[in-house]
């Protein structure tokens, strides 16, 4: 029995060699596999055979003790060792390691949990993260606003080159230094444009007037006899004649011609002078002096042509001889006029016409049109006649005011009417009615020379003016057949970012000085009529001085043909302030990028602060109704030392309607690293903005947390998920199904699972990997001794053997 017993007992160490020795070669076969986690065989004796169970002590014995007899070795476990591998840096950020307690969770190829601690993963074709053998890593996924959702394990993805993301600002911070020196901000840039008129007016058709010298009246074919009885005086008389018109104007007097009679005389006139130009003048007036007289007075009225007899019953009259004559080259104009109201444009000249000691003749004026029922113009009634002077071909005086379908003969001297300061004289007013706030767009006239040119017509206007000598960039306007004046001067306001309202009735948006010549009141910022121009005020200070210049506006009618109409703005009044701005750019929650100026003006200045008022506009602001660029605007306070102290309105909202980015774009203004100190010229500069750009994933990290990172290209980071980590009571209880892949086994406990750093379990480390923690050097000498053990169980069995052929060759 006992040699038997031998046999089998180096029998089970034989058997516990060989698994040691299995172990130790698997564990130095996986030296090199990644989070391999090597085992350990753990021995127990066997005891089968008792002979004896000895005895206690008595009275004459000391007790023994038991005899028994071993029947071998078993393996008691073969323990894994969890203990933590080396960790070694990779060139790969998806590979991962974890450092402390837990195992990556992926998924089976059936579906199931399973767990690892190899952290060699890569991407697939459908941007998930993998193993080598291919299970899928599982953590929390994002949203589309790329927060964690916590609902379930999901496959983790990292969509490089694929997944785009831009960022709306929410803050933009300045620097610069806004100096207390320089003028206080008090003026404004004014601009007027050229005097614009009115189109619904009608314009006199001056060409079928005439114009021509008048006729002389000849007295050398007059006859004069003094056989008649009568009752004049007795003396010399002088007679003059004018032929006359209808309307009682006459031409040019003749000479002089003179008769004698004693007591008792008359003094007849005959064959007195006739019209040779055809007739206009049917009459002839009979002037005369006194007795041996120089001066001549009215006398009487008779048929051109004919006789007139002077008897002495009809007295001379008050009303002296008008001799007077014009000698010049003369043009005329004319416009219509109704007592009261504002007379019309003038119409195109009219001659010029030379004469000689002479006078002109103009017929066949025109007949002012009937007012359309809705109005437009006044039911003219008259015709104004302007001329110019000998001297002075470039401005025309008022010269008389006839009836439609008369003849009017010009007697007027030049010094009759070029003195203004004579009651009903005037200088003639070439831009004629001017517009006003209802007048039609399309019906605004802008003079060059004589001509009037319409400025609009139906189409799109486009505008692009200058702030501070920056562009301002380009907004459009519908201009239809309603569009007035006023809604073009609205839409140059709100294009132009000129801020009028009183958004902070704390600190309302100051008024500026008025030094034009002539005004004094205060001027406020705007657009509006000022007789007949368009005046624009800026905001005050240098950099929000608004400049139209000659191709601000540009009009595209229906069929494409492009206009530019010219208002010829000019500065009436230069801008005063010390100034600064900055012009950057931010973006909407699509990743559009928005213009934005800001423009800082020094408002006031005392003894203990220095305040600067600043003005936003931005060209991209989308408002529900309009143009409007003018986005914000606030104080910034400096104290006695430099220092920042507060700013306010310092929130800018930019409308984006009709775009489908979150409306409105919000966004602050961060002053608080900008100084007040004294220096030469101010400055302001946007120096950080924390929006972006559309970006498309391009690379990722890994935290500590398990979180994966990924970086945009336009240098946005997102969260793309948090892998989770599961953590096991008793991980030498999970069961190995290779590939480096453990299963939740019976004695393993329940998996504890969170994110890396919560719940006991350790961190992760990106771009890293776990080596294996097989101890080559303790294997080696395990699998000496093991070897060994063999050796020693065959020698056992050997000697058994021995001893039992003894017992066989004792019958010899």
């Amino acid at each position: 029995m006992g040699l038997q017993s031998a046999l089998t007992t180096a029998l089970t160490g034989l058997s516990a060699a060989e698994t040691q020795i299995d172990v130790i070669g698997n564990n130095l076969a996986n030296a090199q596999t990644v989070g391999f986690k090597s085992s350990d065989v753990v021995f127990a004796d066997q005891f089968l055979q008792t002979l004896t169970l000895g005895s206690s002590p008595t009275g004459s014995n000391g007790g023994t003790n038991p005899r028994q007899i071993g029947l071998g070795v078993q393996i008691a476990e073969i323990a894994a060792n969890h203990n933590q591998g080396t960790i070694e840096i990779s060139s790969s950020s998806s590979d991962l390691a974890i450092q402390g307690d837990g195992f990556f969770v992926v998924q089976g190829d059936a579906g199931e949990t399973l767990y690892s601690r190899n952290g060699i993963f890569k991407l697939n074709s459908d941007a998930e993260l993998v193993n080598a053998t291919g299970q899928r890593l599982l953590g929390y996924g994002v949203d589309e606003q790329f927060s964690l959702d916590k609902s379930s394990l999901v496959p983790l993805q990292v969509p490089l080159g694929t997944e785009s993301v831009a960022k709306a600002t929410e803050i933009v911070n300045f620097e610069g230094t806004l100096t207390p020196e320089g003028e206080v901000s008090s003026a404004a840039q004014v601009i007027e444009s050229a005097v614009l008129g009115d189109a619904q007016t009608p314009r006199p058709d001056a060409s079928g007037v005439s114009l021509s010298t008048a006729p002389f009246s000849d007295s050398s074919s007059i006859g004069v006899s003094t056989a008649g009885v009568g009752t004049l005086a007795p003396g010399t008389y002088q007679y003059r004649v004018a032929l006359v018109d209808a309307n009682g104007r006459e031409s040019t007097p003749s000479g002089a011609i003179s008769a004698t009679v004693g007591v008792g005389g008359n003094i007849e006139l005959t064959n007195l002078p006739t019209d040779s130009t055809g007739g206009d003048y049917p009459n002839v007036n009979i002037y005369r002096t006194s007795p041996d007289g120089s001066d001549f007075f009215f006398l009487g009225t008779t048929t051109a042509g004919g006789t007139f007899t002077d008897d002495g019953t009809t007295a001379l009259s008050a009303n002296a001889l008008d001799d007077s004559t014009l000698t010049g080259n003369y043009t005329y104009m004319i416009t219509y006029h109704r007592n009261g109201e504002v007379e019309s444009r003038p119409s195109v000249l009219i001659g010029p016409q030379s004469v000689v000691n002479g006078r002109l003749t103009l017929d066949d004026f025109p007949v002012p049109p009937t007012p359309p029922v809705s109005g437009g113009f006044p039911a003219y009634d008259e015709i104004r006649i302007y001329r110019n002077l000998a001297g002075d071909q470039n401005n025309f005086y008022l010269v008389d005011s006839v009836a439609p379908g008369e003849t009017y003969t010009d007697t007027k001297t030049d010094a009759q009417i070029a003195d203004l300061d004579t009651a009903g004289n005037q200088l003639l007013n070439m831009d004629g009615p001017t517009i006003n706030s209802n007048t039609l767009l399309t019906d605004v006239l802008k003079r060059d020379g004589l001509t009037y040119e319409q400025v609009f017509q139906e189409g799109t206007l486009s505008y692009s003016g200058r702030k501070g000598g920056r562009s301002l960039g380009e907004q459009t306007f519908e201009v239809t057949n309603t569009t007035t004046v006023q809604d073009f001067l609205d839409f140059v306001v709100d294009s132009s970012g000129i801020q009028t309202s009183q958004v902070d009735s704390q600190n309302p948006i100051p008024l500026s000085e008025n030094n034009i010549p002539g005004e004094s009141a205060d001027l406020a910022p705007g657009a509006y009529i000022n007789n007949g121009t368009i005046r624009i005020v800026s905001n005050n200070g240098e950099l929000n001085a608004l400049d139209i210049d000659l191709s601000a506006f540009r009009i595209t009618d229906s069929v494409g043909t492009v206009t530019t109409p010219n208002l010829a703005f000019g500065v009436s009044q230069d801008a005063v302030g010390q100034s600064a701005a900055s012009d950057f750019i931010v973006y909407d929650s699509l990743g559009v990028p928005i213009n934005v100026r800001v423009t800082a003006v020094l408002e006031s200045r005392t003894d203990q602060s220095t305040v600067y008022r600043w003005y936003a506009d931005s060209p991209e602001n989308q408002p529900g109704d309009g143009t409007e660029i003018a986005v914000g605007t606030g104080l910034i306070t400096f104290d006695g030392n430099g220092n920042f102290v507060d700013a306010t309105n310092e929130t800018i909202a930019i409308g984006r309607n009709g775009v489908p980015s979150v409306s409105p774009l919000q966004f602050e203004m961060d002053f608080s690293l900008v100084s007040g100190l004294a220096t030469q010229e101010a400055s302001l500069a946007a120096t950080r903005q924390d929006g972006s750009e559309p970006g498309v994933l391009n690379s990722f990290v890994v935290g500590e947390d398990g979180t994966i990172r990924g970086v945009f290209s336009n240098g946005i980071t997102r969260d793309l998920g948090q892998l989770q980590l599961a953590r096991f009571a008793n991980p030498a209880g999970l069961e190995a199904k290779g590939l480096n892949l453990y299963a939740e086994g019976i004695n393993t406990g329940l998996p504890v699972q969170g994110a890396p750093g919560e719940n006991g379990i350790g961190k992760v480390i990106g771009g890293a990997l776990e080596l294996s923690n097989t101890d080559i050097g303790k294997d080696l000498v395990d699998l000496v001794l093991a070897s060994t053990m063999y050796r020693g169980n065959s020698r056992v069995i050997t000697t058994s053997q021995q001893l039992i052929d003894e017992l066989l060759n004792i019958r010899r």
